[in-house]
C-alpha cells in the first residue's frame, strides 16, 4: 500500500504521524509499499499517487481531487495515536485490499 502523510509544514508533526501509521499499518498486516510524509501544498499535488491519505481532520477537504480519483483520505483527530490510525484504515476497505 502506497501512503501519504500530509501535515502544515511537512516537517515536525507529519513525521510523528507517518512513525504512528506505520505501526498501525504493521498491525493491521499491510504490507507498505511506500510511505512518505509531506506539507499540504506538496501532498494536495502528488496525493493521486498514494492509496490513502492520513491527514490531521481539519485539511481533509483539501484532498477532495483525490478522492474524486479514487485514493481514500483519513482525517486523523489525534496524529500521535497508532489507534486512531489503525480504527481509521480498518474502517475502510484497505485490509481487504492490501492485507495479507
Amino acid at each position: 500500500m502506497r501512503v501519504l502523510v500530509s501535515c502544515a509544514n511537512g516537517s515536525g508533526t507529519s513525521l510523528m504521524m507517518m512513525k504512528s501509521a506505520e505501526k498501525a499499518i504493521k498491525k493491521l498486516n499491510i504490507p507498505i509499499t511506500n510511505i512518505h510524509h509531506t506539507s499540504i501544498s506538496e501532498g494536495k499535488s502528488t496525493a493521486k499517487n498514494y492509496d490513502v491519505v492520513l491527514t490531521p481532520v481539519n485539511f481533509v477537504n483539501m484532498f477532495d481531487s483525490a478522492k474524486d480519483k479514487g485514493v481514500t483520505v483519513l482525517g486523523i483527530k489525534n496524529v500521535m495515536s497508532a489507534k486512531e490510525i489503525e480504527e481509521a484504515i480498518a474502517g475502510t476497505d484497505l485490509v481487504d485490499r492490501f492485507g495479507k
